[in-house]
């Protein structure tokens, strides 16, 4: 069920690059809340800033300016150390490119980043969820000895073994074929369902979007429109 609460809002944000004439403006003043639970698409041309706000949002990227808070943290008064801090637990992230570290097996890509950040029972979940994404047999497999669908697979169970609040997905099906990528959207949808999360997807795909119970698109920058279904 979706919540009213808040989990995410941002005023007036903004990010730019370099200062004076070279100055690039990237984000232009973003006004958007989500409510717990929400499934949202961030649709919009290249260049419009989607990936950017998604990175700001995720605390991978400072804003320049305005207010944001994510799952009860200010995180325009937080250091890149404390945006770290705060993502840990809060946060999973899917990106397009899968990121698992290639000497470490699947069980341990996913049980690797819980017990970093002190996690108790890491084995138990990740064993447990990566036989929720099917994987339970594949336990043992390094990233090469994997398919695309089964690394993104794993990278879903990593982004939701530590049971976040919020799980963002930059181009989740990018590198994958249309019927493997179809099938991890499947997955991905589900599993934040099951867990409950928040999930803020980054797609060209309006198909996908359609999925989502809240549009939100954006133009150089700025959101041009914010429709739900």
């Amino acid at each position: 069920m979706t919540s009213t609460s808040p989990i995410i809002s941002a005023r007036n944000l903004t990010l730019h690059l370099g200062s004076g004439e070279g100055r690039v403006d990237i984000l232009r003043g973003i006004d958007l809340t989500v409510g717990a639970g929400e499934m949202l698409a961030l649709l919009g041309p290249s260049g419009s800033g989607k990936s950017s706000l998604l990175a700001v949002l995720a605390g991978l990227e400072r804003a320049s300016g305005g207010a944001l808070e994510v799952a009860g943290a200010d995180f325009t008064a937080l250091d890149e150390d404390g945006l770290a801090a705060a993502r840990r637990g809060r946060i999973g992230i899917v990106l397009q490119a899968f990121h698992l570290l290639p000497t470490m097996t699947a069980r341990e890509n996913v049980e690797t980043p819980m017990e970093l950040a002190g996690m108790a029972g890491a084995e138990a979940r990740a064993e447990a969820e990566l036989g929720a994404v099917g994987l339970g047999h594949r336990l043992n497999h390094y990233p090469a000895q994997l398919s695309g669908g089964e690394q993104q697979r794993v990278a879903i169970a990593r982004a939701l073994a530590p049971r976040p609040a919020i799980l963002f997905a930059d181009e989740p099906t990018g590198n994958l074929d249309a019927a493997t990528g179809a099938a991890v959207a499947d997955l991905l949808f589900q599993r934040a369902r099951e867990a409950g999360a928040t999930l803020i997807m980054v797609t060209h795909d309006e198909a996908l979007a359609a999925r989502c119970g809240r549009v939100v698109r954006l133009a150089d920058g700025e959101i041009a429109s914010d429709s739900t279904r």
